[in-house]
């Protein structure tokens, strides 16, 4: 299976998912669990990201969610690098 997101029409409306590497329990603190809304709030307020469903899961998260002004995979692409680095220095810190 690609790892790749599809995204075929700009304008639709997207589900996607993603897990922590083998599926490893991270989002079981409220610092990691704020770390994960602060940046999809930024990307709201800053990247035209609208989400109308989210859930955050010890070990992955759920979104349904579309873009009004980036391409849905860039939004999504910036959000989980991003993410990511924040939350090994959190680990880390």
């Amino acid at each position: 299976m690609s790892r790749n997101y599809k995204f075929h029409n700009p304008e639709g409306l997207y589900f996607v998912s993603f897990a922590t590497v083998y599926w490893i329990d991270v989002f079981v603190r409220r610092l990691y669990f704020d770390c994960i809304v602060n940046n999809l709030n930024f990307c709201v307020q800053n990247k035209g990201m609208e989400i109308y469903a989210w859930c955050i899961m010890p070990s992955h998260v759920h979104l349904v969610y579309r873009s009004n002004i980036q391409k849905p995979e860039e939004i999504i692409r910036d959000f989980k690098s991003f993410t990511s680095k924040e939350l090994i220095k959190l680990i880390e810190g």
